[in-house]
C-alpha cells in the first residue's frame, strides 16, 4: 500500500480499496444469483438464518485473529445489509409488518432485511398473519414479548391457530431519539410524541429544561416525527428510523430514562429450518389433564429427562366455549427435528402445537 502522508493519499487509497470491494461484492453476488437459481430448482428457503449466524461467527473470528478493526456488531451491520441485498437479487420478497411505518417493528424488520426490501405496514398483528396465510407476503414481523410489558398476548393467540411459522427471533434495544429541524433547543416550541413517550424519557425533558414546553401527544411516533419534519420550531420524541424516514435530525439519542427496555421480535413464514445446533424451538401445549393437579409438572419432566432446557413458559387462555382452559406457550433449546425433542413431542403428539424452530437470538 502507498503511504498514507496526505488527505489526499488517504483519499486515493479509499478509492482503489472501494474499486476492489466493489469487484468483489459484483462476484460474490453472481454466486449468490446461482445459488436462487439452485435453490428455485428444489424449492429451498431463501431465508436461511442459521447460515447467516454462521457466517458472521466465522467472521468475526477472523477478524480477531488478523487484528482487525472490526468487532462483530460492526461485522453485523455490514454483512446483514449484505445479506438481505443478496436476498434480493435471489428472489425479491415481500416483507409484512405491524406499522405503521417509522415504529419499532419497522425498524426490527429492516435490521434484517435491510433497505432494499419491499416492506408493507400493516394496523395489527392478526393482519400480518393473513398477509402470510394469503401468500400475499414471504415474510411477517411482529413482536411477541416485552422485557417490561410482558408477552404479546395477540401474537401467541395467533400463533394458536395459524399455519405460519416463527422462523427466526431477534432482540431489540427499545431506544427513543429526540429529532429536530431546530438549530438549538431554544427555538424549539412545540413536542410531538405518542402521550407514553413523553412519560419515559422525563428525566431527559427535565435535564434539558424542556418539561414547560408544549407537549402534543399523537396516535405514534412516526406521526412525531412526520409533524417535527413540517414544523422546524418543534421536535419529536420518537425512533431513529421514523426520524431517518421522515428526514428529521437526530438532536440526541437514547433519551430514554431507562436503557434496559427490549423487545423479542419473531419473523414468521411458511417453511422449516434445518438444525444448526444453536436451535430454539417454540410450542403450544394443551394438556388433556390440565385441571388435575400435577399435570404440568409431569409433562415439563418429559423434558428433563430428555436433558431439555426450558427458557419460557407462560399460560395463556384457551378461549374455547368449553369453559375455563389454557395453552401453555413454552420455549426451549433444541430443534423439533432432534431425536431427544422429538421423544417428548410424540409422547404428547396430540397436545402439542409446533410453532417454529430457529436459530436463538442473542438478547
Amino acid at each position: 500500500m502507498q503511504k498514507l502522508e496526505t488527505l489526499d493519499d488517504c483519499r486515493e487509497a479509499i478509492d482503489a480499496i472501494d474499486t476492489e470491494l466493489l469487484k468483489l461484492l459484483n462476484k460474490r453476488m453472481e454466486v449468490v444469483h446461482r445459488v436462487g437459481e439452485i435453490k428455485k430448482e428444489s424449492g429451498g428457503a431463501i431465508y436461511r438464518p442459521e447460515r447467516e449466524k454462521a457466517i458472521i461467527e466465522r467472521l468475526e473470528k477472523l477478524s480477531k485473529e488478523q487484528g482487525g478493526l472490526l468487532n462483530k456488531s460492526a461485522i453485523e451491520a455490514i454483512f446483514l445489509e449484505i445479506f438481505a441485498v443478496a436476498r434480493n437479487l435471489e428472489l425479491p420478497e415481500k416483507i409484512a409488518y405491524l406499522g405503521p411505518e417509522g415504529t419499532f417493528t419497522h425498524q426490527a424488520a429492516e435490521s434484517r432485511f435491510g433497505a432494499m426490501s419491499e416492506y408493507l405496514s400493516l394496523n395489527s398483528i392478526e393482519a400480518v398473519f393473513k398477509e402470510l396465510e394469503a401468500k400475499r407476503a414471504k415474510f411477517g414481523v411482529v413482536p411477541i414479548e416485552n422485557s417490561r410489558d410482558g408477552v404479546v398476548g395477540e401474537t401467541l393467540d395467533l400463533l394458536a391457530k395459524s399455519s405460519v411459522k416463527i422462523v427466526a427471533e431477534l432482540y431489540m434495544p427499545i431506544h427513543i431519539s429526540f429529532a429536530t429541524k431546530a438549530k438549538s433547543l431554544k427555538q424549539i416550541k412545540r413536542i410531538y410524541s405518542k402521550d407514553k413517550g413523553f412519560g419515559e424519557c422525563r428525566e431527559f425533558l427535565t435535564e434539558y429544561g424542556l418539561m414547560n414546553v408544549e407537549q402534543i401527544p399523537v396516535e405514534s411516533t412516526a406521526k412525531a416525527a412526520i409533524l417535527a419534519s413540517e414544523d422546524e420550531e418543534s421536535a419529536a420524541i420518537c425512533s431513529h428510523i421514523a426520524a431517518k424516514l421522515y428526514g428529521v435530525p437526530v438532536m440526541f439519542e437514547n433519551i430514554e430514562d431507562t436503557h434496559d427496555n427490549t423487545t423479542r421480535f419473531v419473523i414468521l413464514s411458511d417453511f422449516k429450518n434445518a438444525i444448526s445446533g444453536e436451535d430454539k424451538t417454540s410450542i403450544l401445549a394443551k394438556l388433556k389433564d390440565a385441571h388435575e393437579a400435577g399435570s404440568l409438572v409431569h409433562f415439563l419432566q418429559d423434558f428433563d429427562e430428555q436433558k431439555i432446557n426450558l427458557s419460557k413458559i407462560e399460560s395463556r387462555p384457551s378461549k374455547e366455549k368449553s369453559g375455563f382452559g389454557y395453552w401453555f406457550y413454552i420455549d426451549f433449546y433444541g430443534h423439533i427435528d432432534e431425536d431427544r425433542v422429538q421423544k417428548v413431542v410424540q409422547k404428547h403428539k396430540n397436545e402439542v402445537t409446533w410453532l417454529g424452530s430457529y436459530v436463538k437470538g442473542e438478547n
